[in-house]
């Protein structure tokens, strides 16, 4: 079946940096977009980052243009969210998507805390 496992999230000071990391299985990776979201608390789940099967095309919300850059192994079936610059509003659990006509799959979330 379909897993997508998330890591590399924690707790870092205003301008530090993380490297989140999403390892994909059940499916075959190289062949699917992939996505990050985000959602703080008490907020809708956020689209944040889109990499397409290939790695070429990336899309970015206007709030982390920027700062993060979404890549992806698609050798070892992973994905990576390279996040710089943080804000104590990009405090979230951060999901790793993989998008389906007939339902998303999600990870279970890796949370970002972004405080002094």
């Amino acid at each position: 079946q379909v897993q997508l496992v998330e890591s590399g999230g924690g707790l870092v000071q205003p301008g530090g940096s993380l490297r989140l990391s999403c390892a994909a299985s059940g499916f075959t990776f190289r062949i699917a977009t992939m996505r990050w979201y985000r959602q703080a608390p008490g907020k809708e789940r956020e689209l944040v980052a889109t990499i397409d099967s290939a790695g070429l095309s990336t899309n970015y919300a206007d709030s982390v243009k920027g700062r993060f850059t979404i890549s992806r192994d698609n050798a070892k079936s992973t994905m990576f969210l390279q996040m710089n610059s943080l804000k104590p509003e990009d405090t979230a659990v951060y999901y790793c998507n993989k998008p389906r006509t007939m339902g998303d799959y999600w990870g279970q979330g890796t949370q970002v805390t972004v405080s002094s």
